[in-house]
């Protein structure tokens, strides 16, 4: 790898001001949506893999603390993505369903894409994890023809 040089790379963003704030704002909605994402795609394969998904299973997967996970699925339940009940297993919706699949079709574009550039398995399905939530349909659309030449 060559080292950039400061003197010839520019130091500022020569974007116009509505352009750079568009594509924070991108970005934003992104993280935002982020978590509602990896939860509604893991609760999915809870129940793909177990036949139920339980809060205990989300937090255990997810390294976190049952409360945390109950106060996400409250707003996913807000959101319409899941429905549940005190004590019991965590169900999607349709809309979360469909969230769920959009996410995992995501996902698999990513990460056929990072193996097909010599990526080893094991980092490209945590890049991949990053990566899928961030990525336009566009963009994702060259990953998908990319990988599928190689």
């Amino acid at each position: 790898m060559t080292e950039l040089d400061p003197e010839t790379h520019a130091t500022s963003d020569d974007r116009p001001a509505d352009l750079r704030a568009g594509a924070f704002q991108g970005v934003r909605e992104a993280r935002r949506n982020e978590l509602a994402e990896d939860y509604v795609e893991l609760i999915a394969e809870l129940i793909h893999d177990q036949g139920e998904a339980r809060p205990v299973d989300i937090a255990a997967r997810l390294g976190v603390k049952v409360p945390t996970v109950s106060k996400t699925l409250d707003r996913l339940a807000r959101e319409g993505l899941i429905t549940r009940a005190k004590y019991r297993s965590v169900f999607l919706t349709d809309a979360g369903r469909a969230l769920a699949k959009e996410c995992r079709r995501r996902h698999e574009i990513v990460l056929r894409f990072l193996i097909s550039l010599g990526l080893d398995p094991e980092t490209a399905e945590r890049d991949a994890e990053g990566i899928e939530h961030h990525v336009s349909e566009r963009t994702l659309a060259l990953f998908s023809a990319f990988a599928n030449r190689s």
